[in-house]
């Protein structure tokens, strides 16, 4: 029997914000399995801030998607139908199928997540890309020393939830950044958080500086914008800001206006040693995997960590949610929930 497959293929490269034209729902007719391949049948579709860069064909870290191409993402599927020793119908899987409803594949780079994950949406966030990259970033690049103080942005995210908690874990004063009352809230009274400021507050510099009454010693940088510019002045001598993400410039057509403040930004870093580096999480860091998902999963056990996503229905509803995520509309991971479970 047969399997058709809804698709959403980039259709044209976004000129700002990603619209619906830009994009195809197509439905196809998958070929029949070979020896060897597994059909895989999409439960959850993650959506993270780099997809952006992915519909762009300016020269980054990874390649452009190819135009009619479909759209890259890490998935959680399911085993429908398998030809493949390795792998049993109804087998939960991640893989980095892409924005479609069923995919084949010979099973190379899958990871089995095995028959009855408890939370297998799990693998997309909090022990997944996300939660690596919170880790790594923060322990291996940031080095949070107890006492010191660590600010995140994106407070509620995937990525900045995990910072902050971790950092709560290592005995640092945590204060986050967010978008609204309700998420700030959130990271205080759920996440633990020393102080959340909100970033749409028009005194939110003034703020930030008196919450981090003894300066900044970890900036964790994913946001960029005029969160960075309320943090450069607090920053300590030697202190350490690992850069994940610019989220708030992944749409931009142009420069900000303004004066070039990149010399400003040079002189801060030199007089007072400061180390900022950037990072791919898998490239750099794909050797250290198990080291990190043992630590998460006795935190998650432990009650350490809370974690939250935000699921949206419906392929179709795709574009909408990752847009959404890129103007910090989410609370929480976002992940789209593409089928249901077998």
């Amino acid at each position: 029997m047969s399997t058709t497959s809804r698709q959403l293929t980039l259709e044209s490269r976004p000129n700002g914000a990603p619209t619906d034209e830009n994009f195809k729902l197509k439905t196809v007719e998958l070929p029949a399995l070979k020896d060897g391949e597994v059909l895989l049948r999409t439960i959850y579709l993650s959506l993270d801030p780099y997809m952006r860069g992915r519909m762009s064909d300016a020269k980054s870290y990874a390649d452009p998607v190819n135009i009619g191409d479909v759209m890259v993402g890490a998935t959680v599927c399911q085993v429908e139908e398998s030809k493949n020793d390795k792998f049993r119908i109804g087998e939960w899987v991640l893989a980095y199928t892409g924005w479609q409803d069923y995919a084949i594949t010979d099973g190379e780079g899958l990871m089995q997540l095995g028959k009855e994950p408890a939370n297998p949406s799990y693998a997309l966030g909090i022990m997944g890309m996300p939660g690596f990259t919170a880790y790594m970033g923060l322990l291996d690049i940031g080095q949070p020393k107890e006492g010191e103080t660590v600010v995140v942005a994106a407070a509620t995210g995937p990525v900045g939830a995990t910072v902050g908690q971790i950092a709560k874990i290592k005995g640092c004063k945590v204060v986050g950044v967010a978008g609204g009352s309700e998420k700030c809230a959130h990271a205080v009274e759920k996440l633990g958080f020393d102080a959340c400021i909100d970033h749409k507050a028009d005194d939110f510099a003034e703020q930030l500086e008196k919450a981090c009454d003894k300066g900044i010693d970890v900036y964790y940088e994913n946001v960029g914008g005029k969160v960075f510019d309320a943090v450069l002045p607090l920053l300590n001598t030697a202190a350490r800001v690992p850069l994940c993400g610019l989220v708030s410039q992944y749409n931009a057509t142009s420069l900000p206006e303004g004066p070039d403040r990149l010399g400003m930004l040079m002189g801060q870093l030199l007089t007072k040693r400061i180390k900022m580096q950037g990072f791919i999480i898998f490239d750099d860091y794909g050797d250290r995997y198990d080291e990190f998902a043992q630590d998460m999963q006795k935190w998650l056990q432990d009650g350490k960590i809370q974690y939250r996503e935000h699921m949206v229905e419906g392929i179709e509803n795709t574009v909408d949610a990752f847009n959404d995520m890129i103007c910090g509309k989410n609370f929480g991971k976002t992940v789209v929930k593409i089928n249901n479970p077998l």
